[in-house]
């Protein structure tokens, strides 16, 4: 696939006209990885982004365990490393080729120059990337930044809000007193001489009725139970999502760390000699 082909099928650029891809294609330089060459690692400084053209590339992270988290697979015309050709910051993930791959590079210097060129085109790229960003926050919201309780509220239906409201009723002491209140009025109603007694010792019927009152009572209480249950299965995974993504950031800030560490003492040998051939 050419280098204006690869442009067009690019989401990145998708929106720009022709004679912009045109111009902005004179300015890509092509690279060739070997499969399991490193495009970049996390926490490199990042001044530009890769188009794939042919192969493939992966995109992960380690958690703090090594283990290995694939966020993404980039075939042909799929673009990556762009975050940091905007911002100039760190990598936040690691790219290694699959498979003999070819890919377009873009340096952030010719991309300004480009957009000095043509303004107009930096409002494409907006659009783009807020597109983009539009679908990581709407992803993020769905995934972490969730209320389970809202979130139940949504899929339950009317006979299982019922049972909620009927076993929390079932469960408090005002149930309790008038449960008393109500057997207690039943016995005495039907053992005071003198007056008809609908229900003669040894209460047959208010033997049945509360049968059937234990009987309702506890399949509300397990179809309520099992809400509870598949809440509380919610809640454990969006806290295991927060923690994830809490250990990802606090693993991503040790290796900044360490990279930076590295460019130090990398830099200290060339300071003091040049120190002392100052002296």
């Amino acid at each position: 696939m050419q280098t204006a082909e690869l442009l067009g099928t690019a989401p990145l650029f998708k929106l720009l006209d022709a004679s912009e891809r045109a111009d902005l294609e004179g300015v890509f330089a092509r690279r060739d990885f070997a499969p399991g060459d490193k495009v970049f690692s996390l926490g490199e400084p990042g001044d530009s982004l890769y188009i794939v053209g042919t192969g493939s590339v992966e995109l992960f992270v380690k958690d703090n365990a090594g283990s290995k988290i694939v966020l993404a697979l980039c075939g042909p015309g799929e673009v990556f490393g762009e975050l940091s050709l905007f911002d100039g910051g760190a990598r936040t993930a690691s790219a290694v080729a699959l498979e003999s791959s070819t890919l377009l590079v873009l340096d952030r210097d010719d991309l300004l120059t480009f957009l000095r060129r043509h303004p107009d085109a930096a409002l494409d790229l907006l659009t783009t990337m807020g597109q983009r960003i539009r679908s990581t926050d709407e992803l993020l919201r769905r995934r972490v930044a969730r209320n389970i309780n809202e979130e139940m509220e949504i899929r339950s239906t009317t006979i299982e809000r019922v049972a909620d409201v009927i076993a929390e009723f079932s469960g408090s002491i005002l149930f309790l007193i008038l449960n008393a209140l109500w057997f207690a009025g039943w016995i005495t109603w039907n053992l005071i001489p003198g007056i008809p007694h609908f229900d003669p010792y040894p209460f047959g019927f208010l033997t049945m009725v509360v049968s059937l009152e234990a009987i309702f009572l506890s399949i509300f209480v397990l179809v309520s139970q099992n809400r509870q249950g598949a809440k509380d299965r919610l809640r454990a995974d969006a806290e295991y999502e927060v923690n994830l993504k809490a250990e990802l950031e606090i693993t991503h800030l040790h290796e900044k760390v360490d990279f930076l560490t590295e460019e130090v003492l990398a830099r200290l040998p060339r300071v003091n000699h040049s120190e002392r051939a100052e002296r």
